[in-house]
């Protein structure tokens, strides 16, 4: 599955950037150097996407669903 999402960096007042997914509530990071807050925000959004599978899967236990692909062009 190949989807194309937009990351966001900001830099932090701190140091560093602050990054997150435009299209995914919830994944959001930071990092030092841009290199680190890119790796950390890859992370954190396949985590997000796999907790919301889980949870779906957890709330569907049991029930007919018909599931299909879902392509979408923005």
């Amino acid at each position: 599955m190949q989807l194309e999402l937009t990351a966001v960096f900001k830099p932090a007042a701190e140091g560093g950037y602050i990054a997150f997914v435009e299209e995914l509530p919830g994944a959001n990071t930071q990092g030092e150097t841009l290199d680190e807050a890119r790796a950390n925000l890859r992370e954190a959004a396949e985590l997000v996407i796999e907790a919301n599978r889980a949870l779906a899967e957890e709330g569907l236990a049991g029930a007919e669903v018909i599931r299909e692909s879902l392509r979408l062009t923005a």
